[in-house]
C-alpha cells in the first residue's frame, strides 16, 4: 500500500535517488537540497509517496510571491515533481501533486512550468489568463498557473535568492 505523507528526515537520500533518477541528473536533487535552506521552504509541503519503506515518487511546493499593484501575495511554486522511472505511468506523480495541493489549501496561487495537458487535470491553466507572469512567461502555455482561493492578484512571480547567493 502507498502513503503519502510530508517528507521525514529520513526520506531525503530516497527524495535525491527519485530526482537523480527521474531527471538523469543531480539539478533538482540540488535544488531541493537548496531550498531546504531557505525561506522559501515549507516542510509540510514536500510530500512523498512510500512503499515499503521506499520513496517512490515526491512533489514539492515552495513559497514564492507575486508582485502586485498593491504589494507583494504569497503564493507557492510547484516543482520539481518527480517518479521513479520503474513507477511511472501508475498515478504516483497525480498523487502526490493532489496531496501537496490540499495541503496548501489555505494558500492563494500555486504556479508551475510544465506540460499543460498534465498540468491541466489539476486545474492549473496559462498565467497569462490571469495577468501572471515571471520568469517562465517565455514558454507560453507551459507557464500555469491554480488559484486556490480568492481572486488572483496580477502581477509578476518572483522567486526567493537561492540561499547560497548569501555566501
Amino acid at each position: 500500500m502507498t502513503e503519502l505523507r510530508a517528507e521525514r528526515p529520513d526520506d531525503l537520500p530516497g527524495i535525491r535517488a527519485v530526482l537523480a533518477a527521474a531527471f538523469e541528473t543531480t539539478a533538482e536533487a540540488d535544488l531541493v537540497d537548496a531550498l531546504r535552506a531557505g525561506d522559501a521552504w515549507l516542510p509540510e509541503l514536500s510530500v512523498v509517496a512510500v512503499e515499503d519503506h521506499t520513496v517512490i515518487a515526491h512533489a514539492l511546493l515552495s513559497r514564492i510571491v507575486v508582485a502586485g499593484p498593491d504589494g507583494d501575495v504569497p503564493a507557492l511554486a510547484l516543482g520539481p515533481v518527480a517518479v521513479l522511472p520503474e513507477r511511472q505511468k501508475q498515478g504516483h506523480g497525480s498523487a502526490v501533486i493532489r496531496d501537496a495541493l490540499l495541503r496548501a489549501a489555505g494558500e492563494s496561487l500555486v504556479v508551475v512550468l510544465g506540460d499543460p495537458a498534465y498540468y491541466g487535470r489539476f486545474g492549473f491553466g496559462p498565467g497569462a489568463a490571469h495577468g501572471i507572469t515571471g520568469p517562465w512567461s517565455s514558454f507560453g502555455d507551459a507557464w500555469q498557473v491554480l488559484p486556490l482561493r480568492g481572486p488572483v492578484v496580477p502581477g509578476e512571480v518572483l522567486y526567493p535568492p537561492p540561499p547560497w547567493s548569501a555566501v
